[in-house]
């Protein structure tokens, strides 16, 4: 019998590579997509139209265009990628970012329930490492007490325990992987790490002043995105329903994200200063930019409730899924996100010069 996935989230960062990798291992793959999401497909238009990939219309906020999706696909496993992922937006918009990432997971599983798969489909759920929050020891692991510290964690705990109680109370094999920070070239530009990467290709190519950024010494555990959906797989193909930490087990700041992403985009940058006065100034790199400082810190963006120390141990993981968490190193990472962002921002800057000199030909009447 082939295997049949279905992705929420399937647009994302996660959702694309993971489709990449089950398309690869020969899988039938379904992804859910909402109306609104129509013109941001960019991560999966490469798979359109592959005779294997199939997209279908739902939302995590409408349980029964979810029951109608389960019911027409009929997977054998479903991995619920789909959120409202954003820390900050998460204390703009409390009520929402309960909905999908809360009772948006009980949607999903009462959908498998709806549809009487619960015996012969496999439920993978996204959880993350905010659901430490105001963390109570490091590393993290499976058994560290959870301490949520924004609305987000709040929402993302209710889906933890929600899987975990029809895990029990139905004999369910849906488990949650408690995903630390991994990135890549896809990541949303919102998010802090491809904030960085982009403006120190911008600033390196003359198209921005200045970084401006929140706690410049929060501690996070970055692995890249491709290598963690591979564990995202193998937790589906455990013998039995299990949570899993999925980290690279190492720590990095702000500051140090920051410092090799401007590095691989041709700036070194020297840190000085405490706190909110901390500024990256340009010690070596283009001779325009040396001495200018290209890194501030904004109270903008310094959050109501910050969690500033998140630190993954991936031992279980390693040992009973057999994953190699090491794949791709730090700087590996932040070279790929800056190499790829140095590409994009070269080409819209090329985009952007032939537009300006298109409308002075018209205005010259060069061209009509």
């Amino acid at each position: 019998m082939s295997k049949v996935a279905l992705i929420t989230g399937v647009t994302g960062q996660d959702g694309s590579y993971l489709s990449e990798f089950l398309l690869s291992k020969g899988y039938e793959v379904h992804g859910i997509i909402r109306r609104s999401s129509v013109d941001f497909r960019e991560c999966i238009a490469h798979l359109e139209g592959q005779p294997n990939f199939h997209l279908h219309f739902g939302d995590l906020g409408d349980s029964m265009s979810l029951v109608k999706v389960v019911g027409k696909v009929k997977p054998t496993e479903i991995y619920n990628l789909a959120a409202q992922s954003h820390v900050q937006v998460s204390f703009d918009s409390p009520e929402f970012t309960a909905d999908v990432d809360a009772t948006g997971v009980l949607r999903v599983l009462e959908a498998v329930r709806a549809c009487g798969l619960e015996k012969t489909c496999r439920i993978y759920q996204a959880s993350t490492s905010e659901l430490y929050g105001k963390v109570e020891e490091v590393p993290q692991n499976e058994n560290t007490p959870f301490h949520p510290y924004s609305p987000y964690a709040v929402a993302k705990l209710y889906g933890f325990w929600i899987v975990k109680e029809y895990r029990e109370a139905y004999n369910m094999f849906c488990c949650s992987g408690i995903l630390f920070n991994h990135e890549s070239e896809r990541r949303g530009e919102t998010f802090v790490t491809r904030k960085i990467t982009l403006a120190a290709a911008r600033i390196a190519q003359g198209l921005q002043d200045k970084l401006y950024l929140g706690n410049l010494s929060s501690l996070r555990d970055w692995g890249y995105a491709k290598d963690y959906v591979e564990c995202m797989w193998l937790i589906l193909q455990n013998d039995k329903p299990e949570d899993f930490v999925i980290a690279t087990g190492v720590q990095h700041s702000v500051r140090e994200f920051a410092y090799y992403a401007f590095k691989h985009a041709g700036i070194e940058l020297k840190f000085e200063g405490e706190g909110m006065n901390e500024k990256g100034i340009c010690v070596a790199g283009p001779e325009n930019l040396i001495g200018k400082t290209l890194v501030e810190v904004s109270e903008d963006f310094y959050r109501p409730t910050d969690v500033v120390n998140l630190w993954g141990d991936p031992t279980k993981a390693k040992a009973k899924l057999g994953w190699n968490p090491s794949k791709t190193s730090f700087e590996e990472l932040v070279k790929i996100m800056v190499d790829s962002d140095m590409a994009k921002v070269a080409a819209e800057g090329a985009a952007q010069k032939v537009r300006m000199n298109l409308a002075e030909y018209l205005e010259k009447g060069i061209v009509k």
